[in-house]
């Protein structure tokens, strides 16, 4: 059953170029931020943005979010695996490791995402300035610009580099699936805290994730080629 299962992931190694699928997602992500910040900057998203942070809120009440109690608390738990504290405390011990293990190059494409994803998303915020949503109280403290989100931008290059280099190191197709699931339902998780909380818009939201996946497939896409030019250990089959 196990070489059954096998053989359409050989095939698709074989006859796909792995490397083209992802300048072809690279492009469609790129496309995708670009739009959503034309949108955006040309107020087209602005009712709604306004309409999905009101929907979230009670309406006697926008200062109460809308579910149980424990919700805003275990959101509040969320958005806080997608800040700079946590993500750097994440990344220095990731780092840590793999100089200990002497996976030099591994650890360098993990300093590049991370240093890089947070450069780039500083960037973004300053270039388009979005203020915060005012439309209800803020459930977190934030001081830097709304568009696009750090958090969701910075833990999609971040977790999902991570997530990518530890399925490198694990031999089973399921184990290496799991790897990359439970990244992207990390990201997904604490964008949609923001959200929640009402510290950014859903467009900030989505703009963070398309910018920080495109910057995650670029540091794959790196890593791939040195894998090939062998400066980097080839994937545990």
């Amino acid at each position: 059953m196990a070489s059954i299962l096998r053989q359409p992931v050989v095939w698709f190694g074989e006859h796909v170029n792995i490397a083209l699928l992802l300048l072809i997602v690279i492009t469609g992500g790129a496309l995708a931020f670009i739009t959503i910040a034309d949108e955006v900057v040309n107020q087209k998203t602005q009712t709604f943005d306004t309409a999905m942070l009101r929907s979230l809120r009670s309406a006697d009440n926008p200062s109460i979010p809308v579910g149980p109690p424990w919700l805003e608390e275990v959101a509040s738990d969320v958005t806080a695996l997608g800040g700079v504290t946590v993500l750097t405390l994440v990344t220095c011990t990731v780092v840590c490791y793999l100089l200990i293990v002497k996976k030099y190059h591994a650890m360098w494409l993990v300093l590049a995402a991370s240093v890089g994803g947070g450069a780039l998303g500083t960037a973004l915020k300053e270039l388009f300035h979005r203020a915060r949503p005012d439309v209800v109280p803020h459930l977190a403290h934030v001081s830097s610009a709304s568009f696009p989100s750090g958090h969701s931008m910075l833990s999609s290059a971040i977790y999902l580099t991570l997530g990518a280099l530890l399925a490198r190191l694990v031999p089973k197709a399921r184990a290496k699936i799991y790897c990359l699931a439970v990244a992207l339902a990390l990201t997904l998780c604490i964008g949609a805290s923001r959200v929640y909380l009402g510290v950014h818009y859903p467009t900030d939201v989505l703009a963070g994730w398309m910018a920080g996946g495109v910057w995650a497939l670029i540091c794959w896409l790196c890593a791939r080629h040195l894998q090939r030019q062998g400066a980097v250990e080839r994937d545990i089959e």
